[in-house]
């Protein structure tokens, strides 16, 4: 369990239970969100005494309340993928009538029969979670985290009692919060948490920001059947995305019914008697139910008593780790979003891992980054893993093969539903090696879950033009791709203000 540094920097490896020690843990974790659970469960089967704290439940986060789960699981990925499902049962009712089925011209949609089915399976969630780190021998506590010292933790109790720890290991897992851009009114608007708890549904939404947040919840609500104002900085959203899927989303937006409005920003909130009058900077004037800020999240780092120990922080206020997720005192680690490294969570799930095989498991183990996929969940989906198209040609050596293609998915043939799929394959001329896919269309996380495979084990583009299709299908598309649409040179440096 000791951990001693060797001369090329990496830790000394070995069992938890090797060295007896005066510690009351081996490890004390600080959140207990997919990451943290992970680490503790891990560390704990490889022989070590975990301790880890979380604050109390709730739905809507604050710096006083959480829930173990964590944001995925509370007020993240999960519920809003419930949302995400909920909303799209309405572009499917539409699309039944021409496949036989005779739909009134009015649906009603309960909203608070949805939010009720969302809390249930939230606090199912929420229970289960506790049962892993009980069944694992983990010892949780409800309340604060904060760091004493290098091996010390202090946790403060829901009643205001103090329990003090000493650990051979601390490990931070505390996440990231939603932030509110600093306008005038900007206490008017609204985050993602409360978003996702809202007692009313909007008939009327305005949604600042360009990210998947905001992407995500402009289909939710627009496909729940409400008016939906998206407010971005960019000619188009998704900034960091592969450009031409960028504007396959925003264009299915629109055909859906979202109302863009690129290169703006919000100046001003106003609350008056017909709703929240909102401001933009080209001198517009929207009336909103909700306006919901999507701008972004910053790691959960203020409160953790951090200077004590002078553990160090970047600029944005994440905790600067090495390969091995460890900060620069050796006693103490970070893992996840705290550390804003890639914030997803398998990712996190991926880093405790690591640690925990790396501290207690008698493995060196460090986090691949590499061909990490992602998924936005609009309606319908975009899913990407690898380069895109601009990365590869900024990185590239040599020439890029693009491969591309676009068509009217099967089901939107017979429905008349005018929304195509499109997906991209991003090649390197010279090795013929695949360096990215993506997809926007029906079931396209689900898909390129298993093009991740392929780019993870080096797949080349002959591999994929000897693969057999399934027929009928939209995955078959990626293994039947012959054509070059595009050589760019990779000399050829892109430069896009998208």
């Amino acid at each position: 369990m000791a951990r001693k540094m060797l001369i090329d920097g990496e830790p000394e490896l070995g069992k938890a239970a090797e060295e007896a020690t005066n510690f009351d843990f081996d490890l004390f974790i600080i959140g207990a969100g997919s990451g943290g659970v992970r680490a503790a469960r891990f560390s704990s089967n490889f022989g070590a005494k975990v301790g880890i704290c979380e604050l109390p439940f709730h739905p809507i986060s604050s710096e006083t309340i959480g829930g173990v789960g964590g944001t995925c699981v509370i007020r993240g990925c999960v519920p809003k993928k419930i949302l995400v499902y909920g909303a799209s049962y309405g572009g499917e009712l539409q699309d039944a009538r021409n496949y036989g089925w005779e739909l009134s011209e009015k649906v009603d949609f309960n909203w608070k029969k949805l939010l009720e089915k969302k809390t249930d399976e939230i606090n199912r969630l929420n229970g289960i979670y506790k049962r892993l780190l009980s069944n694992s021998g983990v010892k949780l506590f409800e309340g604060e985290g904060r760091i004493v010292g290098p091996n010390d933790v202090e946790v403060t109790q829901l009643d205001g009692t103090k329990l003090s720890y000493s650990a051979k290991h601390i490990l931070i897992a505390t996440g990231s919060r939603a932030q509110r851009p600093n306008i005038p009114g900007q206490e008017l608007g609204i985050t993602s948490d409360e978003a996702l708890s809202l007692e009313e549904f909007p008939k009327r939404a305005v949604i600042l920001g360009g990210g998947y947040i905001a992407v995500e919840f402009a289909s939710i609500w627009r496909g729940m059947g409400s008016t939906v104002d998206l407010v971005f900085r960019k000619e188009l959203p998704l900034r960091g995305f592969d450009d031409e899927m960028r504007a396959v989303v925003a264009r299915n937006l629109e055909g859906r019914g979202v109302n863009l409005h690129p290169r703006t920003n919000l100046t001003q909130l106003t609350k008056t008697d017909d709703g929240i009058k909102v401001l933009t900077d080209h001198g517009e004037e929207l009336i909103a139910d909700v306006v919901l800020f999507a701008t972004g999240r910053a790691p959960n780092s203020k409160r953790l008593n951090l200077e004590v120990v002078g553990v160090e922080l970047d600029n944005a206020g994440a905790i600067k780790v090495d390969d091995y997720s460890r900060t620069n005192i050796p006693s103490i680690w970070a893992v996840g979003d705290v550390t804003n490294r890639i914030n997803l969570t398998p990712v996190a799930l991926m880093e405790a891992s690591c640690f925990a095989k790396t501290v207690f498991g008698g493995q060196s183990c460090k986090p691949d980054y590499n061909d990490v996929p992602f998924a936005v969940f609009s309606i319908p989906p975009l899913s990407v893993v690898g380069l895109s198209e601009e990365e590869a040609i900024e990185q590239a050596n040599g020439d890029v093969l693009v491969f591309t293609s676009s068509f009217n998915p099967m089901k939107n043939t017979i429905s008349g539903r005018q929304e195509k799929t499109v997906m991209k394959i991003v090649v390197d001329a010279a090795t013929d090696k695949v360096l990215g896919a993506s997809m926007c269309g029906p079931d396209a996380p689900e898909i390129i879950q298993g093009i991740a495979v392929a780019l993870k084990c080096g797949a080349t583009k002959a591999q994929f033009d000897s693969t057999v299709g399934i027929h009928p299908s939209a995955a078959e598309e990626f293994v039947t791709m012959r054509s070059v649409t595009r050589r760019v040179t990779g000399t050829a440096k892109p430069k896009t203000n998208l």
